[in-house]
């Protein structure tokens, strides 16, 4: 039986959410890669070391790590059935046999006590119905200076808060910890802090990074991948009409950010560190 604290969460990526994401996993992925590197080189994964990674979808920053990891191992952990069956097969094909995945709220989830040298985490820690909680697992499943290293959202110079902005001036506006779930609680570097730091990590540190994110061939690819995929949850149960113009002008405000042969915004994220004593 899986354990789970956030039933909201656990619904959502069981049903459509979840199955949606699962089915355009490559797109996806390839508007997040650019931020890998910026995770990666906090992490500093050696090649004998265990990883954690935490809400690994469909696995991608997973078998990163296990890859990098060739003499340790690597284990995946999300509440997606969806999504984890696309990171099993994808572990399977690619030949990567130093990888485990396990459905599981991280929250709550039996991790082994002091058994990884690094967790890992690519915008997946924003969703907790008890951050602290979360994150007190999590250290104790981190050996003796041990490390955190995460990606979360930042706001500020984002040049992707055009797209809320815009789909706001069309669409209602529900209030972003509801219709979000957590991740604005997570743009603020002293609540990371604070959250952290209760729940026992030492080192904390919160540095801001920025990356180009694709999200599409021109702007009505990329307006049609948001409204139909990525932001469906944000936008459902929007009138006809209201979402027809908002597509319209959501297309319109990407047109200015495509260049060659995409549109690619900037991305702005909390890169955030800590250690276990």
């Amino acid at each position: 039986m899986t354990l789970v604290a956030n039933a909201r969460q656990e619904e959502e990526w069981n049903g459509e959410e979840g199955r949606a994401w699962a089915d355009h996993h490559q797109r996806l992925n390839r508007m997040a890669a650019p931020a890998n590197e910026h995770l990666f080189a906090a992490a500093g994964i050696g090649e004998r070391d265990r990883v954690l990674d935490i809400g690994c979808g469909t696995g991608d920053t997973t078998r990163i790590a296990a890859r990098q990891a060739a003499g340790g191992h690597a284990v995946g952990i999300d509440l997606s059935a969806p999504m984890l069956e696309i990171a099993r097969r994808l572990s399977v094909e690619e030949a990567i046999g130093n990888i485990t995945f396990e459905r599981g709220d991280a929250q709550v989830h039996p991790l082994e006590d002091a058994h990884f040298e690094v967790a890992i985490s690519r915008a997946g820690v924003m969703f907790f119905d008890d951050p602290v909680a979360a994150f007190a697992n999590i250290r104790r499943s981190l050996r003796p200076k041990g490390r955190l290293a995460f990606l979360c959202h930042r706001a500020g110079e984002n040049q992707t808060d055009v797209i809320l902005d815009t789909l706001a001036r069309h669409l209602p506006t529900p209030d972003p910890q509801e219709s979000l779930g957590g991740v604005a609680d997570f743009t603020d570097p002293a609540h990371i802090r604070d959250v952290l730091n209760d729940a026992g990590f030492t080192a904390i540190a919160t540095s801001p990074v920025e990356y180009l994110t694709e999200l599409g061939d021109d702007a009505a690819h990329a307006a049609d991948f948001l409204l139909d995929v990525q932001l469906a949850g944000f936008v459902s149960g929007a009138e006809e009409t209201a979402m027809a113009r908002a597509r319209s002008a959501l297309a319109e405000t990407l047109r200015r950010y495509e260049r060659d042969d995409a549109v690619r915004l900037l991305a702005s994220a909390w890169l955030v560190t800590a250690r276990t004593e």
